[in-house]
């Protein structure tokens, strides 16, 4: 008779834990074989849909979880103008795009908690932390922030290249510099260029990587290389949805990046449902 008497607490909790263990049950079968699918602009705009449908059903979580970045672009505006780092003030701006991947985590697995009927309240959004795959989602957020960091040491190198070691005194001055000078149509065209190629890098290696790592328990190298073929399989399609990212990322950095509270969570979510099309398995 006692061995049947279970404290309600201890069911709560073992309660809790089946129902994240189902949620998880793919990470935990037998090593999967990913197929990477044909997708056209009409999935793009589905997927945008149905992210600005997560939006609408949890803003408060989402909000929650991007407001670091209005937040941290303030911030680096204060040190701009404090501590004459007005020069790489718009590539840390831009660099921002490169760890969104990263930074949107816990809306992939709130879509995900979603999509399968599941509770959703913020707290979940914590739940990528105890995923299977945690230790190659790490290393794959560090590969980001690698290449975050040589990004902004190759804006700096540019900038050194044009105009040398000295800051410009003032914010009209630094704009100045920028649109009347040889050097400054030099940096502008330089930096795009490198910028564009460190977005690229990231984009392919990172559209669908992370959202696949929170569903199957898998190594960086596979999520990475299924994330390249996605890309290599939907070229113009792809292009098209990192230009709409792109897009929207500067409509929501204006005014004083306050619109990134509303634009990432929507193209995190968004990102979940396209990972959904391209990656089957």
């Amino acid at each position: 008779m006692s061995a049947q008497i279970v404290p309600q607490s201890m069911s709560r909790n073992t309660d809790h834990a089946t129902r994240f263990e189902r949620s998880q049950s793919k990470t935990s079968a037998a090593p999967v074989v990913l197929k990477v699918n044909d997708i056209t602009t009409a999935d793009l705009v589905d997927s945008l849909k149905k992210g600005v449908a997560d939006f609408s059903a949890m803003p408060s979580h989402a909000i929650f979880l991007c407001l670091i970045y209005p937040v941290i672009g303030l911030l680096f505006g204060r040190l701009a103008f404090g501590y004459d780092v007005l020069p790489i003030l718009f590539p840390v701006i831009a660099g921002f795009a490169l760890l969104g991947p990263l930074a949107a985590l816990g809306l992939y697995e709130l879509s995900r908690r979603r999509e399968q009927g599941l509770d959703v309240t913020w707290r979940h959004a914590f739940d990528v932390l105890r995923s299977p795959s945690i230790g190659a989602i790490v290393i794959l957020g560090l590969v980001l922030v690698a290449i975050f960091t040589a990004w902004l040491i190759t804006a700096q190198a540019i900038y050194v290249a044009n105009f040398g070691y000295n800051a410009p005194e003032s914010l009209s001055q630094f704009v100045s510099d920028l649109t009347e000078t040889s050097a400054g149509w030099n940096m502008i065209i330089t930096g795009n260029i490198f910028g564009f190629l460190f977005a690229l890098l990231v984009f392919t290696i990172s559209v669908v990587s992370f959202p696949l790592l929170l569903e199957h328990k898998v190594g960086v190298a596979t999520a990475a290389v299924t994330s390249i073929r996605a890309v290599a399989k939907n070229p113009l399609t792809m292009a098209i949805w990192g230009l709409i990212v792109a897009a929207g990322l500067v409509l929501g950095s204006l005014p004083f990046f306050i619109g990134l509270a509303i634009v990432m969570p929507i193209f995190g979510h968004a990102t979940w449902h396209l990972y959904r099309k391209v990656v089957s398995s």
